[in-house]
């Protein structure tokens, strides 16, 4: 029986599907394939460690079928997750991507260096929002509300927790996904050289 497409819990069995969401969206919104050839290379810095190491701030839109297309997924605390990032999910995926012994040559190689540097994520200017995000859904469930509901399921998540404010760190290159947190309120964090990235945060109230 099929129901009305919308943002639902993570489960276990959406592991494939959550991963195949950030591939095809991990090339400054586009798919990727062309330029990771292992699949889980992306998933494993930007995706799956969440739904491991925080599954209670893991949610997925559902198609309607039981299918995720798009998700919301993060940490209520930065600091602490990339404690445990270090910790207890590094040692899962060493043996697929060993630690690079010098300097990058590849695509792949760049991104593995960035997984062995959890710590990159503790910016001291974005102190006063210690929660994070990361949110993707397919290109064809793009512009049609399901990004602000899965925002709408996040934030309500973590103000239950407690937490206060939030951000996220988007290529600034991308101008749809600016345009996009823009209208959910985001505003930039002045950060000092922050390389090709800008950083914008938020509070978890009001509503959307």
């Amino acid at each position: 029986m099929t129901q009305p497409p919308g943002p639902r819990a993570y489960h276990p069995d959406d592991h494939a599907a959550l991963s195949d969401i950030c591939v095809r969206t991990a090339d400054n919104g586009g798919d990727s394939r062309h330029l990771y050839p292992d699949p889980e290379l992306m998933p494993s810095i930007f995706a799956t460690p969440y739904a491991y190491l925080e599954p209670d701030l893991t949610f997925v839109i559902d198609d309607g079928t039981g299918r995720a297309v798009g998700y919301i997924l993060g940490t209520a605390d930065t600091a602490q997750f990339v404690t445990a990032f270090r910790k207890r999910w590094l040692p899962l995926v060493e043996e697929r991507f060993p630690e690079p012994d010098g300097p990058a040559r590849t695509p792949s190689e760049e991104m593995i260096a960035l997984l062995y540097n959890p710590e990159r994520m503790i910016v001291p200017e974005v102190a006063a929002h210690p929660a994070h995000l990361h949110i993707d859904l397919l290109p064809a469930w793009q512009r049609k509300g399901y990004g602000r509901a899965l925002m709408r399921t996040f934030l309500a998540a973590l103000r239950a927790k407690g937490v206060g404010a939030v951000h996220l760190s988007m290529l600034t290159a991308n101008t749809a996904a600016r345009a996009f947190y823009d209208r959910l309120g985001f505003a930039e964090i002045d950060v000092p050289d922050p390389g090709p990235v800008t950083y914008l945060g938020r509070s978890t109230t009001p509503d959307l």
